[in-house]
């Protein structure tokens, strides 16, 4: 099964990243046939910022989509939203990559599951 997620909200803040994230995490796990991408658009393209320094005890988005990555899913951000936020490809961490509207249509047909958050 293929799933997409869209992730819009900013990485810190709010949890509606950290809980996308957390699911991502676990649909394969549940099922290790799924194949998961993630979209990051609007303010969510921050949370593919290398190098993030958070509290201890306090969520990690960077880690968490290490995480995704390893579990061989896929991390896409919306070129114009990175644009827009002054974000480089080089800021990324690695594995993520810059991605268009386009390839967010290719992806929402292919997917099974298009999940937004």
């Amino acid at each position: 099964m293929q799933i997409l997620l869209i992730l819009n909200e900013p990485p810190y803040g709010s949890e509606r990243c950290y809980n996308g994230l957390r699911l991502a995490l676990a649909l394969p796990k549940s099922e290790p046939e799924t194949r998961v991408t993630v979209f990051l658009m609007a303010d969510a393209v921050a949370a593919a910022k290398a190098g993030q320094k958070t509290p201890d005890g306090y969520y990690n988005v960077e880690r968490m989509l290490k995480g995704v990555l390893a579990g061989k899913g896929r991390i896409l951000l919306c070129g114009a939203c990175m644009d827009a936020r002054g974000l480089a490809d080089t800021d990324l961490l690695a594995g993520a990559q810059r991605s268009t509207m386009a390839e967010l249509a290719a992806e929402t047909l292919a997917a099974d599951k298009v999940l937004v958050f």
